[in-house]
């Protein structure tokens, strides 16, 4: 298993969190849904200092490099600032009271 991380610094460019929020809601989340060999994706944020960002989990290497559903480039205006591509060594689910790891977070609080 394979996993990419990828951030934006936003300071900068045309997008903002909450628009990138709305994005997400509106159409990144349902088309990631479809990706073949895609079995994680989440979305971060950090408002304080203005980053945009994703952490994926592939099936492997070679379906990570496939084209993605993804306008995010287009819509920050620019390229990730930092991407890393790195081997899963382990993973665990804890205890816990959601039904899924599906739609999570802040973009569906409304």
């Amino acid at each position: 298993m394979f996993v990419r991380i990828v951030l934006w610094d936003l300071n900068g460019t045309p997008a903002t969190i909450e628009s990138l929020r709305t994005y997400l809601r509106d159409e990144s989340v349902d088309a990631f849904a479809g990706v073949e060999g895609l079995l994680f994706k989440a979305w971060v944020s950090d408002s304080e200092r203005n980053l945009w960002g994703a952490v994926y989990l592939w099936e492997s290497r070679a379906a990570a490099t496939q084209e993605l559903p993804s306008r995010a480039r287009e819509l920050i205006g620019k390229g990730p600032d930092s991407a890393q591509e790195l081997d899963l060594e382990a993973t665990t689910e804890g205890v816990h009271g959601a039904p899924s790891l599906s739609r999570l977070g802040l973009a569906f609080e409304r």
